[in-house]
C-alpha cells in the first residue's frame, strides 16, 4: 500500500466530523481507531456513512459524551460488549446522517483486530493521525487484509471466526456477494462444517442478513448459500423439496423450481438475467416506472417489496412434498398445497423475527400464488373476476402478479412455449391496467352502508349484513350500480329473493 491509499483517509466527504471527534477524544486522552468496514470502504473508494471507531475506554461511556457534544443521538448497541452509536447530521449538501459505532478497545489494537471476523475488516487506522497531509499515518494490518482486498477475497481471520460468532456464516457470503469478492477456500470448508451454528444465531440478525443477501442478484448465490449448506440450515423446511418430482410441465423438482423462481423474479424486476429468456419473452413482460416505483416502496425496516417478492418466491411451494397425491387417472396432483404453504411461510417468517406486516405480506402471496391462473381461461378477465382477486388479495395483489409469471417461467424453464407465456403477460398487463387506471374496480366509493341496511330494512347486526354490502360493492365496481337508490333497490330484490 503506499501514502496515495492512506489519503483516502483525508477526503472532505468525512474528514470533517472525523476531525472533530479525534480532537474531543485526544483532549479526553482516550487514544482511538478506525477500524472494520470503514476502513475496509475507504480502501475500496466505496461511499460509507457507517464510521467504526474502537476506543482505549469503555465505550458505553465515550459514545454518550460525542453524541452530547455534537448535537447527536446515543444508542446503546451491546451492553455486554460494550458498543454504542452515535447518528449525526450531515453538515455537507447531502441529507444522510453519520452513523458512528463506538467499541470498546479489549487489549492492544493488534489483540482487537484478532477478535475481528474476516482480514479485510481486520485493518486500522489510528485516528490521532488522521490530519490532511499527514505523512506518519500508517495502516495497521496484522493478517494482510490490505493483501485480500486486492486479491478480492474473503478470508477469516483466525479458524474459531464462527464458533466465536455463527452470525459470520452468512456475513461471509453476503460480503462475497455485495464485493464481487470469492471465498478463500479454507474458510468455505469451515462454513461447511459449521454451517449448523447458524440455527443458534438469534433470529433479528439471520433475519437482516437475509433481507441484504435478497437485494443482491439471485442467478449463483441461492444455488451458493445451499452449496455451503447455509440456505437449508436457515430454512429447515426446504430441505424436503429436495428430490421431490412434478408432472411433465415442469423442468425442474421442487427446490429446483423455487430456487429459478427467485431468479426469475430478479429478471422480472430488471435486477437479473434468466438465461432462458429471448427478445420475445423480455418483451412480452409488462414493465413501467409505477410498477419500478411499486416494488421499491419499503414494509419495514431493512425490507422492500422486491426482497419479499424473493423471498415468497423462494416458499411459494414449500407445502409441495406433503401435499402430494396421484389421482385415479394417475395424475399428479398438489391439491391445498397454496394454504398449507402460506401456514408454513408463516411460521418460518416469525421465527425470523419478520415483523407483523412483512409477515402478511409474503403469506398473501404464498396463498394467492395460483390464483391469476384462475381468473380466465384463453381470455382476458372479467370486471368481476379482477375485482374479487384484488379484493382477496389486498395490498400483495400486484406482487401476487409477478410471483405468477415468475413461477410460469421457472415451471417451463428452457421448454418455455412462447405463445402461452405471451398470453399470460398479456393477461397480467391488462390486470394492472384495470388497477391502475380504474381505482374504482379495486375500492369503489360507498354508495350505502351497514347503517342504511339496518335502517331501511330493519336488519339485525350479523354477517348477513357484511355480506350484502360486500355484495353491493361487487355488483357496483363491475358496473352493474352507479346510485345509492339502485344499490337500495339491489339489496331489496336480493332480501326477497333470499339469495344472501
Amino acid at each position: 500500500m503506499d501514502k496515495e491509499d492512506l489519503k483516502l483517509f483525508t477526503q472532505p466527504s468525512s474528514l470533517l466530523i472525523l476531525n472533530k471527534v479525534s480532537k474531543l477524544l485526544t483532549e479526553q486522552g482516550i487514544k482511538s481507531y478506525l477500524v472494520g468496514g470503514f476502513v475496509r470502504d475507504v480502501l475500496l473508494r466505496r461511499d460509507t456513512v457507517d464510521i467504526d471507531i474502537a476506543v482505549a475506554e469503555d465505550a458505553l461511556e465515550v459514545a454518550p459524551r460525542i453524541a452530547t457534544a455534537f448535537g447527536g443521538r446515543y444508542v446503546l448497541l451491546d451492553e455486554v460488549n460494550r458498543v454504542g452509536r452515535v447518528i449525526l447530521a450531515s453538515e455537507g449538501a447531502t441529507k444522510d446522517e453519520w452513523q458512528i459505532d463506538f467499541t470498546t478497545l479489549e487489549g492492544t489494537i493488534e489483540q482487537d483486530l484478532a477478535q475481528r471476523d474476516f482480514t479485510i475488516d481486520a485493518m486500522a487506522v489510528n485516528l490521532g493521525e488522521l490530519e490532511e497531509d499527514n505523512t506518519a499515518m500508517q495502516l495497521i494490518d496484522p493478517f494482510d487484509g490490505w493483501g485480500d482486498l486486492h486479491r478480492g477475497v474473503i478470508r477469516t481471520v483466525l479458524p474459531n471466526a464462527f464458533k466465536s460468532d455463527a452470525g459470520r456464516l452468512l456475513r461471509a457470503v453476503r460480503l462475497a456477494a455485495e464485493l464481487g469478492f470469492s471465498i478463500d477456500t479454507k474458510t468455505e470448508t469451515l462454513i461447511q462444517r459449521h454451517c449448523h451454528l447458524i440455527a443458534s444465531v438469534a433470529g433479528e440478525r439471520i433475519r437482516d442478513e437475509l433481507l441484504r443477501l435478497l437485494a443482491i442478484p439471485q442467478r449463483k448465490l441461492l444455488p451458493y448459500l445451499d452449496e455451503l449448506g447455509l440456505l437449508t440450515a436457515i430454512i429447515p423446511e426446504l430441505n424436503q423439496l429436495k428430490g421431490v418430482k412434478q408432472p411433465k410441465e415442469h423442468f425442474w423438482d421442487v427446490f429446483e423450481h423455487s430456487i429459478r423462481t427467485v431468479v426469475a423474479v430478479d429478471f422480472l424486476l430488471n435486477e437479473g438475467e434468466w438465461e432462458y429468456a429471448s427478445e420475445e419473452v423480455l418483451g412480452a413482460v409488462p414493465w413501467s416506472a409505477t410498477l419500478a416505483h411499486h416494488f421499491d416502496q419499503e414494509v419495514s425496516s431493512g425490507s422492500n417489496r422486491r426482497s419479499l417478492i424473493k423471498l415468497a418466491a423462494l416458499l411459494h411451494d414449500i407445502a409441495k412434498p406433503q401435499a402430494k397425491a396421484i389421482d385415479e387417472g394417475g395424475r399428479m396432483r398438489f391439491l391445498g398445497h397454496a394454504r398449507e404453504g402460506a401456514d408454513i411461510a408463516t411460521n418460518i417468517m416469525e421465527r425470523l423475527r419478520f415483523s407483523g406486516k412483512e409477515v402478511r405480506l409474503v403469506e398473501t402471496m404464498v396463498r394467492y400464488h395460483l390464483r391469476p391462473g384462475q381468473m380466465s381461461h384463453d381470455e382476458l378477465p372479467s370486471p368481476r373476476a379482477i375485482y374479487r382477486y384484488f379484493r382477496d388479495t389486498g395490498e400483495a395483489g400486484i406482487d401476487v402478479l409477478f410471483l405468477s409469471l415468475a413461477d410460469h417461467l421457472a415451471t417451463r424453464g428452457p421448454r418455455l412455449i412462447l405463445v402461452r407465456w405471451q398470453e399470460h403477460a398479456q393477461m397480467v398487463e391488462y390486470v394492472l391496467a384495470q388497477r391502475f387506471l380504474e381505482g374504482g374496480l379495486v375500492v369503489p366509493p360507498k354508495l350505502i352502508d351497514g347503517h342504511d341496511l339496518i335502517n331501511v330494512f330493519g336488519m339485525r347486526p350479523g354477517p348477513k349484513v357484511g355480506q350484502l354490502l360486500e355484495a353491493v360493492r361487487e355488483a357496483q365496481a363491475v358496473g352493474e350500480l352507479t346510485t345509492r337508490q339502485e344499490a337500495l333497490t339491489y339489496v331489496r330484490e336480493k332480501l326477497a329473493a333470499n339469495v344472501v
